[in-house]
């Protein structure tokens, strides 16, 4: 109901379970697919992997809902290639923003709720991920840091006083030199290396 009341946006297909979700979706190949992390048949994760999932040719964007915020399921989902996450408690604004933000390409990572549950989630990881071969400039970690603290492109641009076009030049190259398919698998590898405090 909440989307279907946006001008913008339209509600394509809805599904009982994960495997009806994947199934429409493969299908209907919608801009955006919000899933529920708990789905009966296929679960949250598998289903985000099947749609995003490392291999995957043409991957759909994925934005997974959650009922906690520190959900192990949750960091198994982006790991699965998921674009970000919703509580279920956030309110229409934020899914309709997130909606909005998967579909251009971008992730809505909330700082106070993600940046926390990857902070924790990174803190478990067994081994730092590799440095890039070529080293990121000291722009480029500017950028990356403001990705992983869920700020937009529009607002990296005004925070640095550089161009959109600019921002969007080095969050390209950011997710080349890091081997990263989308914002939140550069935001897990910004903590995961430990360029961003707990908190």
């Amino acid at each position: 109901m909440i989307l279907d009341a946006q001008p913008d946006i339209e509600v394509v297909a809805e599904a009982r379970d994960g495997v009806e979700a994947v199934s429409a979706a493969r299908r209907l190949r919608p801009d955006v697919c919000l899933l529920d992390v708990r789905m009966p048949g296929l679960d949250g994760i598998e289903a985000t992997r099947a749609l995003a999932g490392p291999g995957v040719e043409d991957p759909l964007p994925v934005v997974v809902i959650t009922t906690f915020d520190l959900d192990e399921y949750v960091h198994d989902a982006l790991r699965g290639g998921a674009r970000g996450f919703l509580l279920k408690d956030a309110g229409p604004d934020l899914l309709v923003q997130a909606v909005h933000a998967a579909a251009r390409g971008d992730a809505l990572i909330a700082p106070s709720v993600t940046a926390r549950l990857l902070s924790t989630f990174a803190g478990r990881t067994p081994s730092r991920p590799a440095e890039p071969q070529v080293p990121l400039s000291e722009r480029e970690e500017e950028v990356l840091l403001a990705v992983a603290r869920g700020r937009t492109n529009a607002e990296i641009a005004t925070d640095l006083f550089v161009s959109l076009s600019t921002v969007k030049a080095h969050v390209t190259s950011l997710m080349t030199k890091l081997g990263a398919r989308n914002r939140v698998e550069m935001a897990m590898w910004a903590y995961e290396t430990g360029r961003v405090a707990d908190g």
